[in-house]
């Protein structure tokens, strides 16, 4: 695993999921991290596990959908490193049956949100000639066609988009930015959805026997991912796909 030692890292959505599994990979590689999320409670579990473990990391509670919120934790936290941008949504339906309602906030929390992070951290990082920028996007994207995801792959092709176009514009001075597209992870969002579809274990049965590996991804294994891509110095404008071959 990458080391990143004395680099520090903003994370959002680290409450649960990839984002907490992340926030302590990151912190576990030696960096100082700010893990942020809007539900304080999950915050305080997060620190619990960290300060057990000695992990330099702090939480904040933030609202990524408030430019005040987003400026304010870098102005009192930072200039950082590393950006993870793991804050998001999951919608079901097609285009006929996903409502303008959804989609707005499909695009304010899984593009807008991740564009008003990278420009509170961008000009300290081009001061420093150094960065890392890392967004979740998604296989369910230009990727990959998924059925019933319409807001969701919309969305997540425009983070992919968001990526290329920060890493083409900023690549001449020291800033890297890519994009990881997982494929189905075990999460809570996910139980979530699994419970919401009616029959459980049917819903599980059904997202697992789309992963040709015969299993869901783990937070863990995205993380490593991550944490990789910040120390990758020599890279940057890709979407790395983790999807248990999905893609193949």
């Amino acid at each position: 695993m990458a080391s990143l030692n004395e680099k520090k890292a903003l994370i959002t959505a680290s409450g649960q999921g990839i984002g907490r599994a992340s926030a302590l990979a990151f912190a576990r590689a030696g960096a100082r991290v700010v893990a942020t999320d809007i539900n304080a409670a999950a915050l305080d579990g997060l620190a619990d596990e960290a300060r057990a473990e000695g992990l330099a990391l702090q939480t904040r509670v933030v609202d990524v959908l408030k430019d005040e919120a987003v400026n304010a934790v870098v102005s009192e936290t930072g200039p950082f490193d590393i950006l993870f941008n793991c804050a998001g949504v999951v919608h079901g339906g097609t285009v006929l049956e996903m409502a303008d309602s959804d989609l707005d906030f499909a695009f304010d929390l899984n593009v807008r949100a991740m564009i008003r992070t990278i420009r509170a951290v961008l000009p300290a990082m081009l001061e420093r000639g150094d960065g890392s920028i890392i967004n979740m996007a998604s296989v369910a994207s230009s990727v990959k066609g998924v059925p019933n995801r319409c807001a969701y792959t919309v969305t997540k092709a425009a983070v992919i988009g968001l990526t290329k176009s920060v890493a083409a514009d900023y690549v001449t001075q020291g800033i890297r930015c890519n994009a990881i597209c997982p494929g189905t992870v075990e999460s809570p969002s996910l139980q979530d959805r699994m419970r919401a579809q009616g029959d459980y274990d049917a819903a599980r049965a059904a997202f697992i026997a789309r992963q040709p590996m015969g299993r869901l991804g783990t937070p863990g294994e995205i993380a490593d991912l991550a944490v990789y891509i910040a120390g990758a110095t020599y890279t940057s404008g890709q979407a790395f796909a983790i999807d248990g071959g999905w893609t193949i």
